[in-house]
C-alpha cells in the first residue's frame, strides 16, 4: 500500500511515487492507471497525479483515447529497439568512463556493488532491485563519462523503461547474481583504464541483459 505523501513539493514527490508505483509492480505491464486511486492512496488531489501521468507519457505510460492511461507493454520489437539503444550508447558510456573516471567514482562504484552484493544475497528470490537513482551503476557509469548528452539521454528516454524491465528480467532464476558479476567485470575495465574492454563488457552485458528480458516477457 502506499503512503501518503507529507512533504510540501506535491507535485516532485507525487512524480516520485507514481514511479515507484509503476516500476515496482504496483501496476501490471498494460493494467489501466486510475488517478482516483494514486490521489486517495496518496492523501493528495487528483491535480498532481495528472501532472505526473502527462510527464510519463511515452516513458512508462501511454494514453488512449476514452480508454485512459495504462501502463507502457513492451513487444518483443519494442524491447529490442530499446536493447539496441542502450548497447550503443552505455557501450560508449563505459568507454569514456575508462578514461574520465575519477579514483573517488572508481571506489564509490566499488562499495555500491558490495552492497548490491548484499542486498542479492538478503532478498528471498535474490532480485537485483535497488532503491534510489544514486544505487543505479549503469547511470553511475553514464555520470563518470563525462558527457551530459549521455547521461540526459538515459534519464529522459531509457531508464525509467528500463526499470520495468527489470522488475520482471532480474527475477529469472540466476540472472541477479549473473548481472552483479557482469557489473563486477565492466568495473574492473574501467578501473584498469581499458576503453576496449569496458565498452565490450558493458556491450555484453547487455546483451545478455536482452534475452533475459526477451525470456521474461514470453513468460
Amino acid at each position: 500500500m502506499l503512503k501518503p505523501i507529507k512533504v510540501a513539493s506535491l507535485a516532485s514527490e507525487a512524480f516520485d511515487r507514481v514511479v515507484d508505483a509503476i516500476t515496482s509492480g504496483e501496476f501490471e505491464p498494460g493494467e489501466k492507471i486510475s488517478e482516483s486511486r494514486l490521489a486517495r492512496e496518496l492523501g493528495i488531489s487528483r491535480g498532481p497525479i495528472r501532472e505526473a501521468l502527462q510527464r510519463l507519457e511515452g516513458r512508462l505510460v501511454v494514453r488512449t483515447p476514452r480508454l485512459g492511461v495504462r501502463v507502457i507493454k513492451f513487444g518483443r520489437e519494442e524491447l529490442l529497439q530499446l536493447f539496441y539503444v542502450r548497447e550503443a550508447v552505455e557501450g560508449m558510456a563505459a568507454r569514456l568512463a575508462a578514461t574520465n573516471a575519477t579514483t573517488r567514482w572508481i571506489q564509490h562504484a566499488e562499495a555500491m556493488l558490495h552492497e548490491h552484493e548484499k542486498n542479492i544475497s538478503g532478498s528471498r528470490n535474490q532480485a537485483y532491485r535497488f532503491k534510489s537513482l544514486d544505487q543505479d551503476f549503469h547511470l553511475s557509469v553514464a555520470r563518470a563519462a563525462k558527457c551530459e548528452k549521455i547521461e540526459r539521454l538515459l534519464l529522459s528516454e531509457v531508464y525509467y523503461q528500463l526499470r520495468i524491465l527489470r522488475l520482471k528480467s532480474s527475477t529469472q532464476p540466476g540472472r541477479a547474481r549473473s548481472a552483479l558479476s557482469e557489473h563486477f567485470a565492466i568495473l574492473e575495465r574501467i578501473k584498469a583504464r581499458d576503453p576496449d574492454g569496458a565498452e565490450s563488457a558493458m556491450r555484453e552485458h547487455i546483451r545478455l541483459a536482452r534475452d533475459s528480458s526477451l525470456r521474461a516477457i514470453s513468460d
